[in-house]
């Protein structure tokens, strides 16, 4: 029996008289899938494979790569980028090479299948049929044609010719929150629909060498992974389907005059980017009124809540985002385990890591059963400084 098989099953094994009813009308999360590249990175051989492969013999590079390699906290990634690739283009690895060509040629039937695997499991575990997908939305910062990934998506998958598709690119970390705020107001405003949304990710466009003039070059080494991820969306849920999480409302912010902040530039290198360093430090600024807007979506009936009652999933773009928003927010700690766990095992895989969260945080509340929090928060932060964040419920 395969993972998605067996949650299915187990969710449905519930009795209905355990689970909370989602409201009429509301957008709910039914299946979940992930998909992930076979070459799989350990932190821990990282330095010595990553310096091998690219014939870097840098003493002062290696120090420093070991040194972020500790700091980021993750332990495994997936990587579309292998040794193979490389010897396959050797010029990925050459300082100053025009790329872009052989990049995208990587990464564009990469990401397709990826999101093809994740879409693949997360219909199994929704177990109706594919044509019952009426909308399609595709997130991707890692492709780059016409058409795009979202229509051979739709293809492989034998969607209907009629399937409503919407392509989101390069929004960057919190491109998965966008995607997931468009599935809900596409849910609530088509009765019946079922929305496929997919996330596929891959840093074969920012792969480089390392060079002392790009420190930020060795911080995408040690931390970005690669994969996919794929949720169905829909309101008023069937029998036949097992609704985990309830979008009850979703809200996006832009702080003015940090459009500088984090800045990615495509050349003829690949994608290049630079993050400020007073990041950290303006989301943590910013991140209590935001957080307290959407508690207060809530409504009267669910009481007076205070931010340590809720669920938590925040995008990890990097521990020191997590620790001070634990900080400012005074949360219990606990509270971020979920995103510690998935930036652990996956790194930061871009728009698809809020994805990985929240089937952390559903495996979490399903221990817990109704004993566990009701109300939750999804947060993830990008370019911009761009928040997007949503109030959900648990079912």
């Amino acid at each position: 029996m395969s993972l998605a098989t067996g949650r299915a099953e187990k969710q449905k094994e519930i009795a209905p008289s355990t689970r909370r009813v989602a409201n009429q009308g509301k957008a709910t999360v039914l299946a979940l899938g992930k998909a992930f590249p076979s070459n799989v990175v350990s932190q821990e051989n990282l330095v010595e494979e990553y310096l091998r492969e690219i014939k870097c013999d840098d003493l002062s590079i290696k120090h420093k790569l070991q040194h972020l390699c500790k700091t980021t906290t993750v332990k495994t990634r997936y990587t579309v980028m292998s040794r193979e690739t490389l010897h396959k283009y050797p010029e990925l690895a050459t300082e100053g090479s025009p790329t872009i060509k052989q990049r995208l040629e990587i990464a564009n039937e990469a990401v397709v299948q990826m999101a093809y695997e994740a879409s693949l499991a997360c219909i199994k575990e929704w177990g109706r049929p594919v044509e019952d997908i009426t909308h399609l939305i595709y997130v991707s910062s890692s492709e780059f044609r016409l058409p795009g990934g979202d229509l051979y998506l739709s293809a492989q998958l034998g969607l209907r010719h009629e399937v409503q598709r919407v392509m989101l690119y390069f929004l960057g970390c919190y491109g998965g929150v966008t995607g997931l705020r468009l599935a809900k107001d596409i849910a609530e405003n088509n009765r019946g629909s079922r929305v496929l949304l997919t996330t596929s990710e891959t840093m074969v466009l920012g792969f480089r060498p390392p060079n002392k003039a790009r420190p930020y070059d060795l911080v995408g080494a040690a931390l970005f992974g690669d994969g996919a991820a794929a949720l169905i969306i829909g309101a008023d849920p069937t029998e036949s389907e097992s609704p985990f999480i309830e979008l009850h409302c979703a809200m996006q912010k832009f702080l003015p005059g940090t459009q500088g902040v984090i800045d990615g530039r495509l050349s003829e290198e690949g994608i290049s980017f630079k993050l400020a360093r007073d990041l950290p430090q303006r989301i943590e600024d910013n991140v209590e009124d935001f957080c307290k807007k959407l508690v207060a979506e809530a409504g009267s009936g669910s009481g007076s809540l205070e931010l340590n009652d809720l669920f938590w999933a925040v995008h990890p773009g990097g521990p020191a985002i997590l620790n001070g928003l634990e900080t400012k927010l005074k949360l219990k700690p606990g509270k971020l385990e979920c995103s510690r766990q998935a930036l652990m095992d996956y790194g930061n895989a871009s728009s698809n890591t809020i994805f990985y969260i929240m089937d952390k945080v559903r495996d979490e509340l399903g221990k817990k059963g109704r004993g566990g929090e009701e109300w939750g928060l999804g947060l993830a932060f990008g370019p911009g400084i761009t928040f997007e964040g949503f109030l959900m419920r648990s079912l």
